[in-house]
């Protein structure tokens, strides 16, 4: 194993995490199937190479069980201690309707065994519809439980600035929001970073490679159609695209990528990665991880080999500025799963 280069923070007070989080959304299954023996071992390799933070949910299949069984295995292998560096950062994602505090402690109690855990590191939070207010009900209750040791820390995902700002109004401490952020995606520097500096919260992007388009792998292709296109994510992040501004001009900005990535040595994954990572507020960018099926260690080791100059930044902004404005096309984060 080389040198490693990974960098981390001090996500909260006792917890340090790596600036590349272990996504797990592909193991729910909508990704191929995994194979559970070769998925525990990937995730010691990946452990074993410094990437010590997972981000997974109740809903994305057997992920709380492969934490589960990893955390067993790995206890048995190297003792309890070694295990205290690595973080597990679990989601409830709850159908709106009446939260009472027996049904809140119900679920968590669920990933709690899941994951063979006595305290969640963090719980993010997700809820549907606004319009229900009972939101504010669940995270009192999951408040209370953070007060009796079973959550460490409360979090959000895919909330919006404005109720962002209502539930601190309500004193609830949140420690991050996790929401989509990109090139392609900038809606998180209209109002939520600012928002989320004077108010200490960590932002956690995901779908920074929109499911894998930004990357070599596409440039200079003719715009796939949906047939071609072969996982939930890429469907997904195609629409993102379209509304962005449509393939050519996703073009022009993979061949910008690609001449700043040959200037620094590393891919166009790296510099999309690298570009979101010096946002302020994110404390680290989640990168889905196919247990078992492929893994890309060394290539997310390389975004911590170099620094974005001016020059290069410039150069993303020239194209950036060209595109659609999805704010006002979508709303703020998390609307696109709220509209209607």
């Amino acid at each position: 194993m080389g040198e490693l280069q990974l960098e981390y923070i001090q996500f909260t007070d006792e917890m340090r995490t790596c600036r590349i989080l272990n996504g797990m959304w592909q193991v729910s299954g909508a990704h191929g199937a995994i194979d559970p023996a070769k998925a525990i071992d990937e995730m010691f390799t990946y452990v074993d190479n410094g990437f010590i933070t997972w981000d997974l949910a109740d809903h994305y299949g057997p992920a709380e069980d492969f934490v589960g069984d990893f955390r067993r295995r790995f206890i048995a292998e190297r003792g309890k201690q070694a295990l205290s560096n690595i973080k597990f950062f679990t989601k409830w994602v709850p159908r709106p309707s009446l939260m009472t505090r027996r049904l809140v402690e119900q679920n968590i109690d669920k990933s709690l065994k899941r994951m063979d855990v006595d305290s969640l590191d963090l719980l993010q939070f997700h809820w549907w519809d606004y319009n229900d207010d009972n939101y504010l009900r669940a995270l009192e209750h999951m408040t209370t439980l953070c007060e009796e040791g079973k959550i460490k820390h409360l979090a959000l995902t895919n909330f919006d600035t404005e109720h962002l700002q209502i539930i601190t109004q309500h004193g609830i401490k949140i420690v991050s929001n996790q929401v989509q952020f990109s090139l392609i995606d900038m809606r998180p520097m209209v109002k939520m970073v600012e928002f989320c500096q004077t108010n200490n919260v960590w932002l956690l992007p995901y779908g920074t490679l929109c499911g894998g388009f930004i990357s070599e792998k596409y440039l200079g292709q003719r715009e796939p159609g949906r047939f071609q296109l072969e996982t939930v994510s890429l469907r997904k992040y195609k629409q993102m695209i379209d509304a962005w501004g449509g393939w050519e001009l996703f073009q022009e900005l993979l061949i910008t990528l690609q001449e700043i990535a040959q200037k620094h040595n590393v891919s166009i994954s790296n510099i999309a990665t690298r570009y979101i990572l010096d946002c302020s507020v994110v404390a680290g960018v989640i990168v889905g991880t196919r247990l078992g099926i492929s893994e890309h260690i060394k290539e997310n080791n390389r975004v911590f080999s170099f620094a974005l100059d001016e020059q290069d930044k410039t150069a993303i902004k020239e194209i950036l500025i060209k595109a659609n404005d999805l704010y006002s096309i979508i709303g703020d984060c998390g609307d696109e799963y709220r509209r209607g």
